[in-house]
C-alpha cells in the first residue's frame, strides 16, 4: 500500500509524553494544563449533563453558542459577524484547519507555511493535493517579509499564519500585520488562514487579530480554540470565522468530517460564555510565565522572549552540543523533565539548539521541574 503521508510518523508530542510516562519525568512537553478547570464551567457542565442536550445539534453548531461567539468577537474586536453565515463550531481548531484546507485548496495549489509551524498544516495541504511552500521565520521567530513575499506565485492559494506563535511564544507587532496586509493586496488570488488559538493569552505585547483588519475579512478564515482559551483542551472544541462564500465550501467538508460537535460541551460553553470574561487570561498566564522565568534564572539555559501562548523557549547551547531531539530525550530520561525540540516544527529540520517548555502547570509542578533543570 502506498502511503499518502509517507514522511509522517508518530508526533513528537506523543513520543515525549510516552517517554515522560515511562521514566516518571515531569511533563513540560505537551501543551496542556494540569490544574483544575474553572469551577463555574464544571458546575454548568454538571447541570447540563442532566438536561435534554444529548442529541445531535445543527451541523453549524448550537445557535446559542454561535450567538455567544459572535458577541465575544464584537466585545473583544469590535467586529460584527453574521452569526448563521460566518461562524462554525468545530471539534477543536485542528479540525477547523483541516476542514478549511480540504475545502479550499485544490490540486496544484501552493500554500505558504511559516516555519517553525504547527504540525497539522502541511499534512492537510498534501492530502488536499496542494503543495506546501515552507518559509523559515528568522532566528528571533519573527517573519522575514522579503522571503515571504518572494515565496508568492500565481499558484499561491493560501498563506497560513499563527499569531500568537506556537512554538516560540512570539507575538507580531503592527508593522508585521501591515506587511502581511500589503503583500495580500498585491496577491488578490491568495486566501489567509489565520490561526489565532492563543489570542487571549498574551502579555506585555497584545495580539493584533485579523478581526481588526476589515480589508482582509473577505478573504480570511480565522480559527480559535475554546480548549486553549478556557484550559479545557480535552474537550476538543473550537470555532472558525469566514466570509459566507468561503464558509459554504468549508461547511460541505465539515458536515462529512464530523457533522456536528459535542452537544453537552456546546450547551455548557454557551452558558459559560454568557457569565465569564477572557480579559484576565493574559494576567493569569503571565504570572506562571514570570514564575517559571524567575525559577530558571540560575540555570544554564538562555531564556528567549515569550510574549504570548503558554510556551517558553530556551537555548541550551551552553549545556550540550547534541541535536535538540537527542537533548530532549536525555533531558527526560536522565534529568526527569520532558520538553519539545523545535527542529521538529521545521520542514528543513533546522536545529538552533532551542527547546520548548510548557508552563501551563500548577506552581508545584513548575517548582519541581525548575529545581531539576537548574541542576544541569
Amino acid at each position: 500500500m502506498r502511503s499518502k503521508l509517507p514522511h509522517i510518523g508518530t508526533t513528537i508530542f506523543t513520543v515525549m509524553s510516552q517517554l515522560a510516562n515511562e521514566h516518571n519525568a515531569i511533563n513540560l512537553s505537551q501543551g496542556f494544563p494540569n490544574f483544575p478547570i474553572d469551577p463555574l464551567i464544571a458546575t454548568i457542565l454538571q447541570q447540563k449533563s442532566t438536561e435534554n442536550v444529548h442529541q445531535y445539534l445543527p451541523m453549524t453548531g448550537s445557535p446559542a453558542l454561535i450567538d455567544q461567539v459572535s458577541q465575544l468577537i464584537k466585545n473583544e474586536y469590535n467586529r460584527k459577524v453574521e452569526s448563521q453565515e460566518e461562524v462554525l463550531i468545530t471539534a477543536g481548531a485542528t479540525q477547523a484547519i483541516f476542514s478549511t484546507i480540504l475545502a479550499l485548496v485544490e490540486n496544484g495549489d501552493e500554500v505558504i507555511i511559516l516555519d517553525p509551524s504547527y504540525d497539522c498544516y502541511a499534512p492537510a495541504v498534501i492530502l488536499a493535493g496542494g503543495k506546501p511552500i515552507h518559509v523559515q521565520l528568522n532566528n528571533e521567530f519573527l517573519p522575514d517579509w522579503e522571503k515571504i513575499e518572494a515565496a508568492f506565485s500565481k499558484k499561491t492559494k493560501m498563506i497560513i499564519t499563527n499569531n500568537p506563535h506556537n512554538p516560540s511564544g512570539r507575538v507580531w507587532n503592527k508593522d508585521d500585520v501591515d506587511q502581511l496586509e500589503n503583500i495580500l493586496e498585491k496577491n488578490p488570488q491568495t486566501l489567509l488562514l489565520s490561526d489565532e488559538v492563543y489570542e487571549f493569552i498574551t502579555f506585555e505585547q497584545k495580539h493584533i487579530s485579523i478581526h481588526s483588519r476589515p480589508k482582509l475579512h473577505d478573504r480570511t478564515i480565522i480559527t480559535s480554540s475554546f480548549g486553549k482559551t478556557f484550559h479545557i483542551t480535552g474537550w476538543k472544541m473550537g470555532y472558525l470565522i469566514a466570509p459566507n462564500n468561503l464558509m459554504v465550501e468549508i461547511k460541505k467538508v465539515h458536515q462529512f468530517n464530523v457533522f456536528s460537535v459535542n452537544s453537552v460541551a456546546q450547551a455548557t460553553l454557551s452558558e459559560y460564555l454568557a457569565q465569564t470574561s477572557v480579559k484576565n487570561l493574559g494576567k493569569f498566564y503571565q504570572e506562571k510565565r514570570d514564575l517559571f522565568r524567575d525559577l530558571m534564572s540560575d540555570s544554564k539555559f538562555q531564556l528567549l522572549p515569550c510574549e504570548g501562548t503558554y510556551f517558553q523557549t530556551v537555548d541550551y547551547s551552553e549545556i550540550s552540543t547534541k541535536n535538540d531531539v537527542d537533548f530532549c530525550k536525555d533531558l527526560t530520561t536522565k534529568h526527569g523533565v520532558a520538553a519539545i525540540p523545535i527542529s521538529v516544527f521545521n520542514h528543513s529540520k533546522k536545529d538552533n539548539k532551542i527547546i520548548r517548555f510548557c508552563f501551563a502547570k500548577n506552581n508545584e509542578t513548575l517548582i519541581s521541574a525548575t529545581e531539576l533543570l537548574c541542576k544541569i
